[in-house]
């Protein structure tokens, strides 16, 4: 499992009707991408460091590194 900061992990729901959960990486702890995380939770803001087991996935999202702007200088 690799991530990077900004994207989701989230972890299926474990009985019928149970709603998955997600969270947004906020920081990797492990060495290239590799877990632990330290997450938000989107359904009530917890944040909390995360070893994500086999019914965890993550969801990557394309990351543009943050540049200032010309009328921003």
């Amino acid at each position: 499992m690799r991530a990077a900061v900004g994207d989701r992990l989230v972890i299926k729901g474990h009985h019928v009707g149970e709603p998955d959960r997600d969270a947004e990486i906020l920081e990797v702890h492990g060495a290239d991408g590799a877990p632990p995380y330290f997450v938000q939770w989107s359904d009530d803001g917890h944040k909390g460091l995360v070893f994500p087991g086999p019914d965890a996935s993550i969801e990557h999202f394309r990351h543009h590194p943050t540049s200032v702007s010309s009328s921003e200088k």
